[in-house]
C-alpha cells in the first residue's frame, strides 16, 4: 500500500493504493478541515481513519464511483465507524446507499465543491467527480487506457459518449486520478490521454465500439464475490471468517496431540469435512458431522451443552465456522483446530482412514 500527500489550493490530499492496483482518495477542505473518501477499499480502512485522525478531518462524504466488480468496497465500513453518508450515483443497485446524486449535481465540502459527472459505459451507475484542478474517474478513464465493458451494466457506446463528450471536454491540464492502475503510476492528465491514450486513438464511435467488444478480457479474480457484497450490503466470506474467529478460541496441534496420547475423553472431536475427505483421513476419534447438516444433527449428536468441543475442516476455516455456529447454539464451550487436517497430515500426526 502506498500513501501520497499534497495540498493544492485550499486542498488537502491523500491517495492510497493497495496491492492490486485499487486506488483511493482522500480529499478535504484545509480551512473546515470537512473530507470524503473516494472509492475506498474494505482492507484499507484503518488506514483513511489514520490518516483523518491524523489531520484533524471531519469526514462529510463516502463516495464510491461505480458498484465494483473487482474489490471489496470500505464505504459500509467507513459509515459505520463515521457515519457519513455513503454517495453512488442513483442507478446504483446497492441498498445500502444514503445520497443519491446525479449528473451535475455538487457536493459542498467546506470551501471545495464536489461536481458530479454522470459517466456511464464501464458500468451504469458510474460517476467521475470534478474538483478544482482534477477530476477522479473511477473505471471510466484510466492512465493509458479505459475501463472495461463488457461487465454486468457495461456499454461501450455509453462509454464513448462519456469519454469523448465529457471527460475529454475538461482543459487539458486537468490531473485525472484513476480507480485503478497497475504499474504505479499516480495521475495523468486530460491533454495527455487525448495525445498517447491508445484507446483514445478510436475518435469514431464504431471503430471505438469494436475495439471494446473485441478485447476478450479475463473475467476480474473476486467478481461474483464483489459484485454480490457490493450490490447487496452483504458480507465477504473474510468478514464472516474474521466475525467468527473473534467468537471463538483455537487449540493447537500440540494440544491436541497431548489430549490424544493420554486418551482423554473429555472432549468430543468434530470432523464438518464431507464424507469423502473424512473416510480419507480423519484424526482418531472424530466424530463425522458435515457442516451443512451441523444444526440438525446437533442435539441428537450433542446431548449434553456443557462438554467441550473441538471442530476441524482440512484448513481451519469451516472449522471456525463451525464453532461460533456451535457457540450460538449454546455450546459454549467450542473451539476449532489451528491450521485444521491439512497442519495434521504435514506434522505426521496419527490418521484414521475409514475402511
Amino acid at each position: 500500500m502506498t500513501v501520497r500527500r499534497g495540498a493544492e489550493a485550499g486542498m488537502l490530499f491523500a491517495s492510497f493504493q493497495d496491492g492490486e492496483g485499487c486506488k483511493s482518495y482522500l480529499v478535504a477542505c484545509s480551512q473546515s478541515c470537512s473530507a470524503a473518501v473516494i472509492d475506498p477499499a474494505l482492507d484499507l480502512v484503518d488506514r483513511y481513519a489514520g490518516e483523518i485522525s491524523k489531520q484533524g478531518l471531519r469526514l462529510r462524504y463516502i463516495i464510491d464511483t461505480h458498484t465494483h466488480a473487482d474489490h471489496f468496497s470500505g464505504a459500509r465500513a467507513l459509515h459505520e465507524e463515521f457515519g457519513a453518508p455513503i454517495v453512488m450515483h442513483r442507478n446504483s443497485p446497492a441498498p445500502y446507499v444514503n445520497l443519491y446524486v446525479e449528473d451535475g449535481h455538487s457536493l459542498p465540502l467546506g470551501d471545495l465543491r464536489l461536481t458530479v459527472m454522470h459517466t456511464p459505459g464501464h458500468t451504469a451507475d458510474s460517476i467521475s467527480v470534478h474538483v478544482n484542478d482534477r477530476v477522479f474517474t473511477g473505471d471510466t478513464l484510466l492512465i493509458g487506457g479505459t475501463g472495461r465493458s463488457d461487465l454486468p451494466t457495461g456499454d461501450p457506446n455509453k462509454l464513448f459518449d462519456s469519454l469523448f463528450s465529457k471527460l475529454l471536454s475538461l482543459p487539458g491540464e486537468t490531473l485525472v486520478f484513476p480507480a485503478h492502475d497497475y504499474k504505479g503510476r499516480e495521475h495523468t492528465t486530460v491533454g495527455e490521454e487525448r495525445r498517447s491514450n491508445p484507446r483514445l486513438a478510436k475518435e469514431e464511435r464504431l471503430d471505438f465500439v469494436a475495439l471494446m467488444e473485441g478485447l476478450n478480457l479475463s473475467a476480474p479474480t473476486h467478481l461474483t464475490e464483489a459484485l454480490r457484497t457490493n450490490m447487496s450490503g452483504g458480507k465477504t466470506v473474510r468478514q464472516l471468517l474474521a466475525e467468527a474467529a473473534a467468537k471463538v478460541p483455537f487449540m493447537s496441534m500440540d494440544e491436541l496431540k497431548r489430549r490424544l496420547d493420554r486418551r482423554a475423553n473429555d472432549f468430543v472431536l468434530i470432523d464438518v469435512r464431507e464424507s469423502d475427505a473424512f473416510a480419507a483421513g480423519h484424526v482418531p476419534g472424530a466424530v463425522h458431522i458435515p457442516r451443512g447438516q451441523l444444526e440438525l444433527r446437533v442435539n441428537e449428536a450433542l446431548p449434553d451443552p456443557s462438554v467441550e468441543i473441538l471442530t476441524v475442516c482440512e484448513f481451519g476455516k469451516i472449522s471456525t465456522l463451525a464453532a461460533a455456529t456451535l457457540r450460538e447454539l449454546g455450546y459454549g464451550r467450542s473451539v476449532a483446530l489451528d491450521g485444521g487436517m491439512s497442519a495434521w497430515r504435514e506434522g505426521g500426526q496419527p490418521i484414521h482412514i475409514s475402511s
